[in-house]
């Protein structure tokens, strides 16, 4: 196999692969990257058995072949290589002897047989919906805070991708609280439900442009499920079991509802959580009032108390919220005020706009009442 590529774009091809190699397996193929030239086009694969990544790469082939590369020496290799318009070699023998050489720089690297790589599994190309990749990678970022990084419930460590027509509900929740973002697709597809793992998500996250022009098919098999777009494809492995039932976790009742400007809420949440250390879990107490609404939070460290305006409906309440949890929230909410249902002081908070294309539920925790 002997292959040219202009450094750049091979880079970005290993960088995009990389985020599917093992960092422990007992595997050693799959620490390596596959380079697959058998066909008229260049593929770059990593695959840590959950979760694979292929991706095409612009460059010449003047000889035919794959070859397996330890993954990060050859990525290491790459990136100390001269700057991105520099031509790069890749060739080996029949024993996988492989050469890269840039410029004036020569490394000679053992490679392993190509055909011993684990391939991605193969999907049927039937059920699927199509949205863009800034509405997915938006999806993404305004839920993935909520998963839970604890293996002990499989479910909380990935999100519900439900489609119903042409509406597709994405659902994120750790035990504490949850989020619900809703869109309208373009079409109307066949209703599913799925549990995505969030670290696929947070992968292909970082792989998407955004490009509210660019868009990408999500493909649904049994087991799997396919994310294709730009000459990338990520496919992994879904979680299995019944997710939680969410509608009956949500409420319209509410005996409080304020209004508030969203800016000035979460100023004076981070400005109050100053004074919290890890592992410290002071809440941030909110007393609600007839048009304000009193702030005050009380660690080792001192106190701080604030004071906004709110436009209330319905009781005087007074309740407690770790304050990293409303802080997650706020910060991806891009409307201008926010809306706060709550019912008593032990009941879920939700933060939700009238047409609940995002809901955000979170839950208080108790506070001594005398000593606030």
């Amino acid at each position: 196999m002997k292959l040219t590529f202009q450094k750049a774009a091979l880079l970005n091809g290993i960088n995009i692969v990389l985020k599917a190699v093992p960092s422990k397996t007992t595997m050693p193929i799959l620490e390596c990257i596959l380079i697959d030239a058998s066909t008229d086009v260049i593929k770059l694969t990593g695959n840590d058995m959950e979760l694979g990544i292929e991706t095409k790469v612009e460059g010449n082939i003047l000889e035919k072949g794959k070859i397996a590369l330890d993954a990060k020496l050859f990525s290491e290799i790459t990136r100390k290589l001269s700057d991105g318009d520099s031509m790069v070699t890749i060739e080996s023998d029949e024993k996988y002897n492989t050469t890269i050489t840039c410029d004036n720089s020569v490394f000679r690297i053992q490679g392993k047989d190509g055909d011993e790589f684990s391939y991605l599994p193969y999907i049927e190309k039937n059920k699927y919906i199509c949205l863009s990749q800034f509405t997915l990678k938006e999806l993404i970022r305004q839920t993935i805070f909520s998963i839970s990084v604890n293996d002990s419930n499989k479910m909380m460590t990935g999100e519900l991708f439900e489609v119903n027509g042409d509406s597709l509900r994405v659902v994120s929740l750790d035990g504490h609280r949850m989020a619900i973002r809703k869109i309208l697709l373009k079409d109307t597809y066949e209703n599913t439900k799925v549990i995505v793992p969030g670290k696929t998500l947070n992968e292909i996250s970082k792989i998407l442009t955004g490009d509210n022009e660019k868009e990408v098919q999500i493909y649904f098999g049994a087991n799997h499920i396919l994310f294709e777009f730009d000459d990338t494809i990520v496919v992994s492995r879904l979680i299995e079991g019944e997710y939680f039932k969410v509608d009956q976790m949500l409420s319209s009742d509410y005996a409080t509802k304020i209004s508030v400007n969203k800016k000035e809420f979460l100023d004076c949440i981070e400005r109050a959580s100053i004074l919290i250390r890890e592992n410290d879990k002071k809440p941030i107490i909110l007393n609600i009032e007839e048009s304000k609404m009193a702030l005050k939070l009380n660690s080792s460290f001192g106190t701080m108390n604030a004071e906004i305006l709110i436009h209330k409906t319905g009781q005087d309440l007074m309740i407690g919220f770790n304050p990293k949890f409303l802080i997650d929230a706020l910060r991806i909410i891009d409307d201008e005020n926010v809306t706060l249902y709550m019912m008593n002081p032990k009941s879920p908070c939700f933060i939700k706009d009238e047409e609940e294309t995002y809901i955000y539920l979170i839950l208080p925790v108790n506070f001594n009442a005398a000593a606030v």
